[in-house]
């Protein structure tokens, strides 16, 4: 059975995971808008990830005895300077959501609830993948620049991430 103080914990996070989709989702948008169809296809997917991210901890709260409440989730930005500054911006949020993960996990530790110690390692593997991908679009968009051939390989590259979804963002 899980305490409140990690099920109120956990639906934080279920709302910050719903952000992060949103956030994504604006990132593509944005990225469509500006002819960058690759990035507006490798956002999409990110953003049906962090979803998919939300519900594991929906899932989990009710598996464990608690109970899901849903929160607002605020409004991501809509304007962003660059594709570049776009790259930072997904770093320096995961970075943050990595942050919350390891908080859930020093409560967990602290409650000494081992199952959710448990299900937080699958998060804690896979924030080391989503800033790794970030720093690695960083990269790149320096090392190429925002415009040319370069960027539109780049673009190409990013198109490639399976997972096709249907529906805007392509």
């Amino acid at each position: 059975m899980i305490s409140k103080k990690m099920q109120d914990a956990i639906n934080k996070q279920i709302n910050a995971e719903m952000y992060s989709a949103y956030l994504y989702l604006s990132m593509s948008a944005w990225c469509s808008d500006k002819n960058l169809g690759g990035f507006a296809h490798w956002f999409t997917i990110q953003a049906t990830e962090e979803m998919e991210h939300a519900m594991k901890f929906y899932g989990y709260v009710f598996e464990q005895g608690g109970f899901v409440k849903l929160m607002p989730i605020d409004g991501p930005p809509t304007e962003f300077p660059s594709i570049l500054e776009i790259a930072k911006e997904q770093l320096k949020h995961e970075q943050k959501v990595t942050s919350l993960i390891k908080n859930l996990v020093g409560m967990a530790r602290e409650e000494k609830d081992y199952a959710t110690e448990f299900f937080l390692q699958w998060f804690i593997t896979e924030q080391v993948e989503e800033e790794s991908n970030a720093e690695e679009i960083i990269n790149k968009l320096e090392m190429v620049g925002e415009k040319g051939h370069a960027l539109f390989m780049l673009d190409k590259e990013l198109g490639q991430r399976p997972g096709r979804m249907q529906g805007g963002g392509e």
